[in-house]
């Protein structure tokens, strides 16, 4: 049976040939660059360059001066046919979906050929139907970072897979108990103030989900915004970015940032075009500041921020002016959703390596757009006013990537002051929060199923929502009870506590 480049993804090029017959997979076939890679009774059909620029295995041995380097075809008995199809799937910029044996042989594959985007793949893959899986084979083939990452998505989904981590070796069981799960973070509008007048009220907030309650973090630098600013975390730090100091809409011109392990803020340069109302997002080592407004006028400029040189550079605008851009990431991509009038709700995806938005689908719905959209594994929510801008009920549609096709999820929710419009997932849940009550949501097939409801946060604006891992907390409470709302609040760090928080440039 002969497996040509357009049927690639079919899953049954990964089974058996019938009679002996020798399955031939041609994938990018370049002239005269083409090498054989033989595996059992499978003959792959490959581009020189592309095995050399993905794979280690193959870099290693087409730069030895060897003389296998310069055969045509090239003998592999350590990896299964299946496992290296899957390989060269994603090397050509595929994303299949996989099944448990394939997730198998496609992680033995890439530990023996050091295949990095196949273990980036698999990392975007994790979910609760296969993290055991990806990480007891991670912890055997030696795959160090799906091993970290599955390990971290089983302790944040510990409680619902309790039952099934005691399947795991010991050792294994202890290096995830170990770690720090994910904690739900808030913070609400709050301009900048100064020393003589400064707020109390100012913090960033945790969830404390065993008394389901909200305690105190830190707090905000003097000079920090978080009216109309960009707000994100990368790498378990929060990053605020415009923002704007009172109602004359001017900007404030630096960036700041809080590294939960150190306790400590610090500054950091604002983007070359200032804007507020602007969307910011963190991805693979960089903040995307998108769209927003600057003198009234939305604008359509992004810009991404180099964390590591601590320098901005502009990207591929928007399709169009827009602020407060809903934008949310999933297995790795990053997607946003615009209005288009009349009754038009377009998704698009961003391509960092091309720089370039591309259009994915459209959803219609009469007199109703998306505000928000967060990501659960393969799927996209997008939830979105009810009829006639009635934000108080909340409709939701879901956009599956690998079917491309739209669900109209089941029924209404209830949206009392823009709490579904603040949603993070976290597993197989969604954490929402108002002046009223904590909701966090059981993610189904067609529906989101209250699981469990805790205190709300009695302050009124607009609130960001996101994960941290959080250190282990001090017993000391912060501030008196006239100054917290009458709430008792901890401080969270593991250095002493503090009564006021320095910015450190």
């Amino acid at each position: 049976m002969k497996i040509t480049g357009s049927n690639l993804m079919e899953p049954s090029s990964c089974a058996g040939s019938e009679d002996g017959a020798v399955k031939v997979c041609q994938a990018l076939v370049l002239e005269n660059s083409a090498v054989r890679v033989r595996i059992d009774g499978s003959i792959f059909t490959v581009d020189r360059m592309l095995l050399e620029s993905n794979c280690e295995y193959f870099r290693a041995l087409f730069q030895s001066g060897m003389k296998e380097c310069q055969q045509e075809e090239i003998h592999l008995q350590v990896v299964s046919a299946c496992g290296f199809l899957v390989a060269l799937q994603v090397i050509q910029g595929e994303r299949p979906i996989l099944s448990d044996d394939e997730t198998f042989e496609a992680i033995e594959c890439a530990a023996f050929l050091q295949v990095q985007p196949l273990v980036r793949h698999l990392v975007n893959l994790v979910n609760s139907d296969n993290c055991l899986l990806m990480y007891h084979t991670a912890a055997t083939y030696g795959v160090l970072e799906l091993f970290k990452s599955a390990a971290l998505f089983i302790r944040d989904m510990y409680k619902d897979l309790k039952e099934e981590v005691k399947c795991l070796p010991k050792e294994l069981t202890d290096y995830v108990e170990s770690l720090v799960p994910s904690t739900y973070v808030m913070v609400g509008t709050h301009s900048p103030s100064n020393k003589s007048l400064q707020n109390n009220m100012r913090t960033v907030c945790y969830l404390d989900e065993d008394e389901k309650d909200w305690k105190v973090l830190t707090h905000l630098p003097l000079d920090a915004s978080t009216t109309m600013a960009g707000v994100t975390v990368l790498n378990n730090k929060i990053y605020i970015v415009g923002g704007l100091y009172d109602l004359s809409n001017k900007v404030v011109d630096s960036g700041f940032c809080y590294d939960v392990a150190s306790s400590i803020w610090s500054t950091f340069s604002s983007p070359q075009q200032l804007r507020y109302n602007c969307t910011l997002v963190g991805h693979d080592g960089s903040l995307y500041a998108l769209g927003g407004e600057y003198n009234r006028t939305a604008i359509s400029s992004v810009e991404r921020y180099n964390v590591s040189t601590d320098t901005w550079s502009f990207a591929a605008h928007l399709p169009r002016p827009a602020s407060a851009v809903p934008c949310t990431k999933s297995m790795g991509r990053i997607f946003t959703c615009l209005w288009k009038p009349k009754d038009a709700t377009e998704i698009y995806e961003y391509l960092p390596v091309t720089n370039q938005w591309v259009l994915l689908t459209t959803l219609v719905r009469h007199q109703s757009y998306g505000h928000c959209m967060v990501a659960h594994r393969d799927n996209l929510y997008v939830m979105r006013n009810g009829p006639c801008d009635d934000f108080l009920r909340c409709m939701m549609d879901c956009y599956n990537l690998t079917t491309c096709q739209w669900t109209a999820m089941a029924g209404q929710y209830e949206n009392s002051k823009g709490a579904l419009f603040t949603s993070v997932v976290r597993g197989d849940s969604v954490f929402t929060v108002n002046r009223r009550a904590t909701v966090e949501y059981s993610i189904e097939d067609n529906k989101w199923r209250t699981k469990k409801e805790m205190t709300g946060f009695p302050r009124i604006g607009s609130m960001w929502t996101f994960l941290l891992r959080l250190p282990k907390k001090s017993t000391e409470p912060l501030g008196k009870p006239e100054l917290t709302n009458g709430q008792h609040f901890e401080v969270l760090s593991d250095l002493p506590s503090r009564s006021s928080v320095e910015c450190y440039d």
